[in-house]
């Protein structure tokens, strides 16, 4: 039965693939980076915001890459790849729009990262992320508890997430000066969406308390990087 109340107000996974979904076109590679085993393909309870977020059947081919060998049972997509010591093994200039969701963070060397972004995307392409703000509450108590406590503290703020989903973290490319210095000859449309609490034991109530103090803080102290950087035309343009 479909159900009004599964969607929040502010529900940063339709903002952010309701976007992304006004600038595919049925003709584009999509490459769905950090992809992993697609947890959300097979987990997400809305319809609808599955359907949103799937990119299959709506692009030319709609490609799943990691560094996890389980991107290779990644169901949501028409192809998988595993990404080796940083190199994607496509095509230079191959993709149209490069997707990575909550990905970022997890790149230790961002120029790197930077440099096979820019050298898979054709002219004219897009680079998408969504990415906690090194200033958000989040990514800060990541950088400051050990690993085992975080993932223990983890496993009791989100119950229905698996460890096999949860990475390390380095928050190299987690502010918008950051991301500019990166991608300096990118068209840059990033900025900061004030998300809805993720980490709340599944309860209502503390969701509701934790949904006020996210709308008290300041933005980057609550909200994700919303990063839509496009590609110029021409490598010649600097």
């Amino acid at each position: 039965m479909k159900n009004a109340s599964e969607f929040k107000p502010n529900d940063g996974t339709l903002y952010f693939y309701g976007i992304i979904s006004s600038i595919i076109e049925k003709d584009m590679t999509y490459l769905d980076l950090g992809a992993g085993r697609g947890a959300w393909f097979e987990q997400d309870t809305p319809f609808y915001r599955r359907k949103l977020r799937l990119m299959r059947g709506k692009v030319r081919e709609m490609i799943a890459a990691d560094v996890d060998p389980i991107v290779l049972e990644n169901r949501s997509s028409d192809r998988n790849v595993l990404i080796n010591e940083g190199k994607i093994p496509l095509e230079d200039s191959s993709v149209d729009i490069i997707v990575a969701d909550y990905v970022v963070e997890h790149i230790d060397d961002a120029e790197q990262f930077a440099t096979e972004i820019n050298r898979l995307l054709k002219p004219g392409g897009w680079f998408c992320a969504r990415t906690p703000h090194k200033l958000n509450y989040v990514a800060i108590g990541a950088r400051i508890l050990p690993d085992k406590a975080e993932d223990w503290l983890l496993s009791k703020l989100q119950p229905k997430r698996q460890s096999r989903d949860v990475f390390p973290k380095a928050y190299r490319l987690n502010t918008l000066s950051e991301i500019r210095v990166a991608f300096p000859d990118f068209a840059d449309n990033s900025f900061i969406f004030r998300s809805e609490p993720g980490y709340t034991f599944g309860s209502r109530p503390i969701y509701s308390v934790m949904d006020f103090i996210h709308r008290i803080l300041p933005s980057v102290a609550s909200g994700n990087i919303y990063a839509f950087l496009r590609k110029p035309n021409s490598d010649s343009n600097h």
